[in-house]
């Protein structure tokens, strides 16, 4: 089945490691369809007031947007050659740009909305101060405001292509499941980890408990082994729909020192794994977008992450 990919890009460092890794990715995935698609920059409201009433501003809006326009359609052509010399078909990407209408935010999400997308891919910028802006403003605002179709963060050159799903047992949590064995099905090479991290009493309360509490911890874990087993069931039942088989997933189980996000990111680094698959918000208000998708977002580096809402 069709998989259809919408690449957010500008001209930089950044989107250029997003369309490498949606490449890269098409390794793992099949029938991956792209469509590049590049939003034009703002052009001044005092020149298109100007341009109403004024022949000279009218006259150099026009050369504005026709200069906005062949830029856009120069970067875009240039992705898709570098993707085509890579032995992706040609008629497997398509480009799109249009100047800014509703906000770049608004524009990409409309896109992709419209256009049925299964997912949107964006370059991630670093964590510099001024970096730190771009998050605020373009990369956190479409995890924030994407309610339905997944974001792929990509964070600098990813090269591996290894999967780890961050699972706390929530809707959340399998419908990122759903989404990607809907992505990487029917591939014996693929290896999944799912990664569940064991709550204590502090995960859902912000008092500070002493080692009196130990009782209450243990009959949290409990509780949670029975939620999780369920959970498994459940995924093992889509995997193998999705023609994702016993032998490529494995499942790893580690109780929660600091906090939850922080263990993701440190299995994530440790494991080595190119992507990371996690659900907006999970089982309580105090996960998943929430704190823990948000923290994983802010710390995760050299590799993609999936936010799956």
């Amino acid at each position: 089945m069709e998989k259809k990919i919408l690449l957010a890009v500008d001209d930089s460092v950044h989107s250029r490691h997003a369309i490498e890794y949606a490449v890269r990715m098409s390794s793992v995935a099949e029938d991956f369809t792209w469509t590049l698609f590049h939003v034009q920059p703002t052009i001044s409201q005092f020149l298109l007031d100007e341009a109403k009433t004024d022949y000279k501003a009218r006259a150099e809006l026009k050369k504005i947007i026709r200069k906005n326009a062949e830029d856009a359609q120069g970067i875009l052509e240039k992705y898709k050659a570098q993707i085509v010399r890579t032995g992706i078909a040609d008629q497997r990407i398509n480009v799109a740009t249009q100047p800014k209408v509703l906000g770049l935010v608004k524009d990409i999400l409309d896109r992709a909305e419209r256009g049925l997308y299964d997912a949107i891919v964006v370059g991630r910028r670093g964590l510099s101060r001024v970096q730190k802006a771009f998050m605020g403003s373009v990369t956190a605002k479409l995890v924030e405001h994407s309610r339905v179709i997944p974001v792929w963060v990509v964070d600098t050159n990813v090269t591996s292509t290894t999967i780890m799903v961050a699972a706390d047992g929530s809707e959340s949590s399998l419908r990122a499941v759903d989404h990607l064995s809907f992505m990487v099905g029917e591939n014996p090479k693929i290896k999944v980890t799912l990664f569940h991290v064991m709550p204590r009493l502090r995960n859902y309360c912000v008092i500070d408990f002493d080692d009196k509490n130990a009782g209450i911890d243990q009959v949290i874990a409990q509780g949670d082994k029975r939620y999780i087993d369920h959970f498994y069931a459940h995924v093992r039942k889509k995997f193998m729909e999705a023609g994702i088989q016993e032998n490529q997933i494995e499942i790893k189980v580690t109780r929660c020192t600091v906090n939850v996000g922080k263990a993701i990111v440190d299995e994530a680094r440790k494991g080595n794994y190119g992507t990371v698959v996690i659900g907006r918000r999970g089982a309580s208000k105090a996960f998943f977008m929430g704190s823990v998708s948000r923290y994983v977002l802010d710390r995760t580096s050299n590799r993609a992450l999936w936010l799956v809402s």
